[in-house]
């Protein structure tokens, strides 16, 4: 699931960069970047919530 979740971010950062490079597709890039932020926010929900199931086991 970790390796899936860093692909994604890859995925997303490089659609991101590639909407700013390209001017016209500057709605890419903001797709890219909300992307982004969701999977990095989903990511670190999960460890935050892993990191507190393992603490009080």
């Amino acid at each position: 699931m970790k390796t899936l979740i860093v692909v994604l971010l890859i995925a997303f950062a490089a659609i991101a960069v590639i909407g700013f490079v390209v001017e016209a597709l500057l709605w890419l890039a903001l797709i890219g970047l909300i992307l982004f932020a969701v999977t990095a926010i989903y990511w670190w929900l999960r460890a935050k919530k892993s990191r507190s199931s393992t603490a009080k086991a």
